[in-house]
């Protein structure tokens, strides 16, 4: 009889562990989102920009308007981040709050890779080669005696931007340039290394740089 309880106990003993042990195991959600192929989070973006950004920045990413910046060939996760920056205030802008309000993180990141797929149709020239060539030789060089790095030192030489870091400047239009340029010398817009450059740089200076991206183009 003592056996037979014992063997009892320590039955219920291994069940009741099993049980526990089972319970305490992850549970795999029946119903995960799998994630979104490239083609779809592509479609997303394109429907997005279709629905809230094609007026100011064109369905291409070629803005048809001098004061709202080209995107096309923008790195992705650079637009996603100033999306979230203009949703949460850090960047100020009264149209691009209200546009980026709605936006999930998941709208930003297929925005980002729907325009970054968009091949920049050069729609900015420049118009003053003098100046651009003076730009030319502030992007590349510097000045030295004012402690202003070259621009190509964060964006690179062909204007590409680097991701999630620094935009892409080539073919952009010369009046979002300055304006972009002079915010961080005012301080209206922040960036600890763009406000110190900016500072730095006398109005003729910005200017020779806008002109000279407007007219940048890749190799």
């Amino acid at each position: 009889m003592k056996k037979i309880l014992a063997t009892i106990i320590f039955v219920a003993t291994y069940i009741a562990g099993s049980t526990i042990a089972m319970a305490n195991e992850p549970v795999a959600k029946a119903d995960a989102t799998p994630e979104p192929t490239k083609a779809e989070v592509l479609a997303r973006g394109q429907q997005i920009s279709g629905a809230v950004c094609v007026a100011c920045h064109g369905l291409d990413g070629m803005s048809p308007i001098p004061n709202n910046p080209n995107i096309a060939g923008m790195p992705p996760q650079y637009i996603a981040k100033q999306l979230q920056h203009f949703k949460e205030g850090s960047r100020k802008n009264a149209i691009m709050a209200g546009m980026s309000a709605g936006l999930s993180p998941a709208d930003m990141k297929a925005l980002g890779e729907y325009y970054f797929a968009q091949r920049p149709k050069y729609n900015a020239v420049a118009r003053d080669k003098d100046l651009a060539e003076k730009g030319q030789k502030i992007y590349r060089a510097g000045i030295a005696e004012a402690k202003v790095p070259a621009c190509a030192g964060c964006h690179g030489g062909a204007g590409a931007g680097i991701p999630a870091i620094y935009p892409r400047l080539a073919g952009q239009w010369p009046e979002y340039s300055l304006a972009q340029l002079k915010a961080y010398a005012s301080g209206e817009r922040k960036h600890p290394m763009m406000s110190t450059i900016t500072t730095r740089m006398r109005d003729n200076d910005i200017l020779a740089v806008s002109e000279y991206l407007a007219g940048m183009r890749p190799q």
